[in-house]
């Protein structure tokens, strides 16, 4: 059976941890915390202190607007105060985001996410050990004199990268312990294109990293409800230029949302140019039936899909509707 993740949601941490707790009790795998709204390790450090037993993920941390250094010492803390239940999920975020907001250097943003890994894995692994950390590239480090003075629950904490493009794949495929998807994956995506780029860079390294596809799931008993809720996220995917290649086969409703942006369209108001089946052909939303058809259509493809509730363009007693049903569908599933 695969295992089932979830993305917790809430309008306060209070709403999130209390999501996450039932989640748990409902035989979750990982929660994993994004880094928008949100700081990813603050998040994940509630979920840690909120939970027993369930994993707990960044999904994902933005590697290049925080030191490699300080990254990996969030991570050792992350892992202790979860009792060895931290994965450190990272990516790269787009250039734009990482420039204009956090004003820090993107590129070239492969070469640099090889070196920030190499640096947070060397830091985790030598911390306690007082040793020298030295790595020099892309992201550099030269520490001397130092030692962190609290051991280490365990020398090697999981890395996660999220990745799309081929060389970005390739390179989660090699050197990462597991590959992290954005919320639009389809089964046939993830197979024809996806798991090739993963296998390139997997064959470099002998690697074998976990898949963890992530899916916007809407289940309601009126699929048209389920569905109706799940276009606003279709609708700012296909917005974003990086993501353009995926709506292919739906060519004349993205080039309707993409007008719609440049012509001043909020990127939360996008859900009025996505069909209902588009909804479902990106998402896994209908009813308990269709949803759980969906999520097994990733057996044989990934080892875990992590579900998040739709937010797009939606209130918020619409977003507790749909995440409750998850919590309800993880329980009947898991």
């Amino acid at each position: 059976m695969i295992r089932l993740d979830f993305q917790p949601w809430g309008e306060s941490l209070a709403e999130l941890t209390d999501a996450a707790r039932r989640a748990e009790d409902a035989g979750a795998g990982v929660l994993w915390a994004p880094e928008l709204h949100r700081s990813a390790p603050v998040t994940a450090a509630a979920l840690a202190a909120a939970t027993t037993r369930v994993g707990v993920g960044t999904g994902i941390a933005l590697a290049f607007a925080r030191s490699p250094m300080l990254t990996a010492l969030s991570a050792l803390d992350l892992d202790e105060l979860s009792g060895g239940r931290f994965r450190l999920g990272l990516g790269t975020g787009v250039r734009r985001l990482i420039g204009d907001w956090h004003g820090m250097p993107f590129d070239p943003p492969v070469a640099r996410l090889r070196d920030t890994v190499a640096i947070i894995r060397a830091v985790v692994a030598g911390a306690y050990t007082g040793e020298p950390i030295e790595h020099h590239g892309e992201a550099s480090i030269n520490v001397r004199g130092w030692r962190r003075p609290y051991p280490p629950v365990r020398e090697r904490i999981p890395v996660y990268l999220a990745a799309m493009g081929p060389a970005m794949t390739a390179l989660a495929g090699e050197i990462g312990d597991g590959w992290l998807s954005h919320e639009l994956c389809p089964p046939d995506h993830l197979a024809e294109t996806i798991l090739p780029m993963l296998r390139k860079g997997s064959a470099r390294s002998g690697n074998s990293p976990e898949v963890v596809v992530s899916a916007c799931c809407s289940v309601d008993a009126d699929a048209a409800v389920a569905r109706d809720r799940a276009r606003g996220v279709v609708g700012f995917y296909a917005s974003v230029q990086t993501y353009a290649d995926l709506f292919a086969e739906y060519a004349e409703q993205h080039a309707a949302i993409v007008a719609a942006r440049r012509e001043g369209r909020a990127a939360e108001a996008l859900a009025e140019f996505v069909p209902a089946p588009m909804a479902a052909a990106y998402t896994l939303s209908g009813t308990r039936d269709d949803v759980a058809a969906g999520i097994a259509r990733y057996e044989g493809l990934a080892d875990a899909v992590k579900l998040s509730p739709p937010t797009h363009g939606l209130a918020p007693a619409q977003i507790r509707a749909a995440q409750n049903a998850i919590i309800d569908l993880i329980r009947e599933l898991a």
